[in-house]
């Protein structure tokens, strides 16, 4: 992870035309080059957990009259000073006018040196040349979420059980923190209890509970046929969302 300066951190071309222009003015470009979607890993959410390195495909869709030359290196750039560089990107043309141009980063939390601060919205840094010469650099051309990965257990009680007997369900949700290189606990969230039927491959939700304090989870329903009971984290802008494996349950 390297560290962002106060003023955008660019390189070749870029650099020289940057040290020219206030932070305030730092979108630019000239003639009708314009970028039209940014997308960041499919779904624009970035997952790191703390053993692992994950590989971060950038995707830049960007038009000119002319058509487009190319692209120079994507800076991907959050909280905490927190900035990633793409390598040289590819562009494909979609048509005589619209290009798209990828590129990847690898990010390593063991070498990378990630904070926990640098979780939540990041932004991806774009500067796009077209075949007239014309460009255009966007500082903020596109935003996607840079998570800390997260666990969730799930364990139903007793099995096998009687129907219309108590179940008492327990589990945990964890989340990566980058700093020690450890899963701990995330305490106070809501998460979801869900149950499928045997028969069935789709869970339905049965109430929402809060995690306490350490992230650890407890509560109950009523057991009315064999099925699988889990937790479910839908996620946010710092911790990615999860679900628990789900725990058969023989009900008798």
């Amino acid at each position: 992870m390297r560290i962002r300066a106060s003023v955008a951190v660019v390189s070749g071309a870029l650099a020289l035309s940057a040290l020219a222009v206030p932070a305030a003015q730092a979108d630019g470009g000239d003639g009708d080059t314009k970028i039209t979607k940014v997308v960041v890993d499919g779904d624009n959410k970035v997952s790191i957990g703390t053993s692992s390195a994950v590989t971060v495909k950038v995707s830049v869709t960007a038009t000119d009259d002319s058509g487009i030359k190319g692209a120079q290196s994507f800076d991907l750039f959050g909280p905490d000073n927190g900035i990633e560089s793409t390598g040289k990107p590819s562009c494909t043309a979609v048509n005589a006018t619209t290009s798209t141009c990828t590129a990847s980063v690898k990010i390593d939390p063991k070498v990378d040196y990630l904070t926990n601060k640098n979780a939540g919205t990041w932004y991806v840094s774009a500067w796009i040349d077209a075949k007239d010469d014309n460009y255009v650099w966007k500082e903020k051309a596109g935003s996607f979420w840079f998570q800390r990965a997260a666990k969730l257990t799930a364990n139903a009680a007793p099995e096998p059980v009687k129907k219309g007997k108590t179940l008492t369900v327990t589990g945990a949700l964890t989340r990566a923190n980058w700093e020690s290189l450890k899963y701990g606990g995330y305490g106070s969230q809501s998460v979801k209890l869900q149950y499928r039927k045997k028969s069935s491959s789709t869970y339905t939700t049965l109430k929402t509970v809060k995690a306490d304090s350490k992230g650890n989870l407890r509560t109950t329903t009523t057991a009315t046929a064999d099925g699988y009971y889990r937790f479910s984290f839908a996620g946010n802008s710092t911790t990615a969302a999860v679900s628990a494996t789900g725990d058969f349950v023989d009900v008798k």
